[in-house]
């Protein structure tokens, strides 16, 4: 595999201005009729309509695809960082892009593994198996009989993820303008690096690795190996692993769902309290389920290393809560990065995070939420929201943000599989003897072997 430590330049070359304009122009055509909209609302002060205002934006941006499309849908599964119109209509946005046809994965193939390329393969499908905002995945047969999975990107991604990374900025800009209550820039600046990184195919084989890793004792968990011979920047390719959609056990027996659940959350939150890792993309198509009811976790572009006293944080704010105790709470709430945290805007944090923590309080099976309706998490997103704003606001840190969208991701999850489980005894079993010196050895010991930044 090519090393994405030096400088590459075919990066540079497919970051061209030329096609950064292009995409600049076709991009902020979209947003600067909405901006106008907005503008003038203002000028002539008159109220927006905010939920036709958030179909029209929705309707604007619907025809780009590419990575804004995977950024709005991002946006939507992230507690509080737009409001409820416009989450609720960006969430209907679809990622899928055309695939490359054929002529096109040809030269792609080529600029990736030489002209030779066919040889490498024992058998390679030109058409593609799923095709998404960055790049697309082609089946294949390796020389050694093994089932591939070839995710090839996109010519040119780099520049239409420069020009939209621009433009999100002022999207986030029209949206503070008529709700104040968060500031979006710490957002920001986490779905921009967490973009960037999705782009490195390199950068995801060491993923990938590190899961294989930080799995390792977990059987009913299965990652994909890595082929680093038939791998480079922009074409990663791995074993293929046969599976079926999840939501097709949605009506299964309830023993069978449990089961689901129980692997997921082990998927999940395993590397989390064990490594400060979690697997940041709560995407139902990252994860299919074998016949065994084995769970085939998929996709490692979006990947969020913690610092150890971050995962501190989340054990301190869960022992905060069971214990009534608001000074801890501070506490975990400033170990994240919240700053100048009155009385008011700590209890209306709190509301929110007991509705996070609801199941882990309880030593029973369980829903993971008792009202079973999809709607209790939106509804208090909404009221937290409103309080903040009359409370002045807050600037979520960084590190929140793809923690909360993975808690409430794998939640819908085990939403949709109705599962009835203890989740206070799972969390136990993976905190009781929790030490965050020891978490932060095990941390840098993983992430050296597979050549990863280790966070201060």
């Amino acid at each position: 595999m090519s090393d994405p430590s030096r400088p590459d330049p075919t990066f540079e070359s497919e970051n061209r201005l030329g096609s950064r304009v292009r995409r600049y122009a076709q991009v902020s055509g979209a947003v600067a009729g909405q901006a106008a909209r907005i503008a003038g609302a203002r000028l002539l002060g008159r109220n927006l309509d905010r939920r036709e205002h958030a179909s029209e934006l929705r309707a604007a941006l619907g025809g780009l695809k590419g990575p804004l499309m995977k950024v709005a849908q991002m946006l939507a599964t992230i507690p509080d960082a737009l409001p409820a119109e416009y989450a609720a209509e960006l969430a209907q946005l679809q990622s899928a892009a055309p695939p490359m046809g054929r002529p096109f994965v040809r030269r792609r193939m080529a600029a990736e593994l030489g002209p030779d390329w066919q040889t490498r393969f024992a058998a390679f499908d030109l058409d593609a198996a799923a095709a998404a905002s960055l790049g697309q995945v082609h089946r294949a047969k390796g020389q050694d009989g093994r089932d591939l999975a070839c995710k090839l990107q996109y010519p040119n991604i780099e520049s239409a993820v420069e020009a939209d990374l621009s433009q999100l900025r002022l999207i986030f800009a029209l949206y503070r303008r008529y709700d104040p209550s968060i500031n979006p820039d710490q957002i920001y600046e986490e779905i921009q690096a967490r973009l960037r990184e999705e782009l490195d195919y390199g950068l995801e084989a060491r993923h990938m690795g590190l899961y294989c890793d930080m799995l390792a004792g977990e059987a009913h968990v299965h990652i994909p190996e890595v082929v680093p011979e038939l791998s480079t920047r922009r074409l990663l390719t791995m074993t293929w692993l046969q599976g079926k959609p999840l939501l097709s056990y949605k009506t299964g027996g309830q023993e069978e769902r449990n089961r689901l659940a129980l692997n997921m959350f082990h998927a999940w939150y395993k590397p989390f309290y064990g490594y400060g890792v979690i697997h940041g993309d709560p995407h139902l198509g990252n994860y299919t389920v074998r016949d065994d009811l084995d769970i085939n976790l998929l996709d490692f572009g979006c990947i969020r290393v913690f610092a150890p006293r971050f995962v501190q944080g989340v054990i301190d704010l869960y022992w905060a809560l069971a214990r009534g105790d608001r000074d801890l709470a501070i506490h975990a709430y400033e170990t994240w990065g919240f700053k100048d945290l009155k009385p008011e805007v700590l209890d209306i944090l709190n509301e929110w995070a007991a509705f996070i923590y609801a199941p882990l309080l309880e030593d029973k099976p369980r829903l993971i939420q008792e009202t079973n309706s999809g709607h209790q998490g939106r509804e208090v997103a909404e009221r937290v929201h409103t309080r903040l704003r009359e409370a002045g606001g807050v600037t979520p840190p960084r590190e929140f943000v793809f923690m909360d969208r993975a808690a409430v991701g794998l939640g819908s999850v085990f939403m949709h599989l109705n599962a009835h489980v203890n989740w206070y005894g799972l969390f136990m079993d993976l905190i009781r003897d929790f030490d965050v010196d020891k978490l932060a050895a095990r941390q840098r010991a993983a992430l050296e072997r597979h050549g990863l930044a280790v966070p201060e």
